[in-house]
């Protein structure tokens, strides 16, 4: 059955909105259509946490909570979710929830403007954690910026949150919470507004229906970057399919041999799984974007947007991962080497879309991915680099290169690799093949850096790679 409404908990009632507007942010409805001016649009593109909200939602019939970016996130993706707002958290004028009480004792706000997302953030912790250590709480706030506090004040508060009991009354709301959410029925959601569509099937059969029979429609699989059309560019999406509603490829399947993860599977749930075999991928991940935006975004969205500079796709292509494509009669496997063409130009055609990524498990191989950007945490990269040898008796058997911020695709660089291969383990055999990038490669001067900036920290990520394996140590700032 297909329906036109959708659904979710605001307020402990069920709340229904009949074709809304499928280009509007769920930040536009909370301050335009609800009334709550406490979240705040900073960027309009996910990177300041000012418009930080928390979703509750249902799975393997627990209620886990995200915090996510509202200014980028289209509002029919909140159906069968539980809205949470700051206004939210409190149970009564006099009564703040434990975070804010936290953040008042601390002093944890100034001017105030970014404060509601930074409690959202911490809301979200609070909810999804046990204990809070200083790994935690910096993932957690490092989607957030401050410009008046120095953060040590915020810092402090999340910490004290250790002391606190987390029987909140939300906790005490939560069996009622998820019956309410039980009753919301899984449904195809189809949306017309004005001149515009939106589908939410639930099934892959429904999905190849809505693909054949609309033309130019735009693919969502979690949207971190398809909604920067609508936030940044002022345009309009006339037909969007969303991949988010679709149990089938939301999984992650494991062998001795790879690890397949579908399309529909978050950023955040992958990361935790790729961290006991690839720590750098785990690493790099976690730099990627926010929490907000880990919660949100995919894989294969990354894949699917081609950026030269999407952090995951050199670090897959060093791997040697393939990706399947489904088709409207079946799925076929391509290397993912082949899968970009030129600038955001890929072999995706019409009615196709990526079912899942398939990552090789190499134990054997000394893996490195390293990630430049002007800021350490929510940045976009200068360059990205991976790299994946195989080496015995000293002696490179294979050597794979990837590099991402240094051509108009993320590519491998495949006369370096060509010429390390069957070499001698040397830091001699490394400073001559770093002299090969502009053979590889002719990166461009943009705002992020210049091309000579980039030829020159892609030659010493190189002899990095080879030091860290040399020495058996990492070489890093932060570790």
């Amino acid at each position: 059955m297909v329906s036109d409404i959708i659904q979710f908990i605001y307020n402990n009632k069920i709340y229904k909105i009949k074709n809304p507007d499928p280009n509007q942010t769920i930040l536009d409805f909370i301050r335009s259509d609800l009334k709550k001016t406490g979240t705040k649009e900073g960027c309009a593109e996910g990177g300041c946490g000012a418009c930080t909200i928390v979703l509750g939602e249902l799975k393997n019939k627990k209620l886990i909570y995200k915090s996510i970016n509202s200014c980028i996130s289209f509002l029919p993706i909140i159906n069968g979710k539980h809205l949470i707002l700051i206004e939210n958290l409190s149970s009564g004028s006099d009564k703040l929830h434990p975070v804010q009480e936290a953040m008042v004792k601390f002093h944890g706000s100034q001017c105030g403007f970014c404060t509601p997302g930074f409690v959202m953030s911490m809301f979200a912790m609070y909810k999804n954690f046990s204990k809070f250590n200083d790994e935690i709480i910096d993932e957690t706030l490092s989607g957030n910026l401050c410009r008046c506090t120095g953060y040590r004040p915020i810092i402090d508060a999340a910490k004290s949150l250790n002391s606190r009991n987390t029987k909140d009354d939300f906790k005490k709301n939560e069996k009622k919470i998820i019956n309410m959410l039980n009753k919301i029925q899984c449904r195809d959601i189809e949306i017309s507004y004005k001149n515009k569509k939106y589908f939410a099937p639930k099934s892959l059969t429904n999905l190849k229906k809505i693909l054949k029979n609309n033309s130019n429609i735009k693919i969502l699989s979690g949207g971190t970057d398809l909604s920067l059309e609508v936030t940044k560019k002022r345009s309009e999406i006339e037909k969007i399919v969303s991949l988010n509603s679709i149990n089938e490829l939301k999984f992650i399947k494991e062998t001795k041999k790879f690890i397949e993860v579908g399309s529909g599977v978050s950023l955040y749930e992958f990361q935790n799984v790729i961290k006991s075999y690839y720590p750098d991928f785990y690493n790099i991940l976690k730099r990627y974007g926010s929490v907000q935006i880990r919660n949100v975004g995919t894989l294969a969205g990354n894949i699917a947007t081609a950026s030269p500079i999407g952090d995951s796709l050199p670090l897959l292509l060093s791997l040697d991962s393939k990706i399947k494509i489904q088709t409207l009669k079946l799925i076929k496997t391509i290397p993912l080497g082949e899968f970009f063409l030129s600038y955001r130009k890929t072999k995706l055609k019409k009615g196709e879309f990526l079912y899942s990524v398939e990552i090789p498990i190499n134990k054997k191989n000394y893996f490195k991915a390293y990630k430049i950007s002007r800021r350490f945490d929510d940045d976009i990269s200068s360059v990205c680099a991976s790299f994946n040898f195989l080496i015995k008796k000293d002696i490179i058997l294979k050597a794979n290169i990837a590099y991402g911020g240094m051509s108009e695709i993320p590519k491998r660089a495949t006369i370096i690799e060509k010429a390390l291969t069957n070499s001698v383990f040397s830091e001699d055999t490394f400073s001559k093949a770093k002299n090969l990038i502009d053979a590889d490669f002719s990166p461009i001067d943009d705002m992020r850096a210049s091309k000579n900036y980039r030829a020159d920290v892609a030659k010493n990520l190189m002899m990095k790679f080879f030091y860290e394996v040399s020495k058996k140590k990492n070489l890093r700032v932060n570790s």
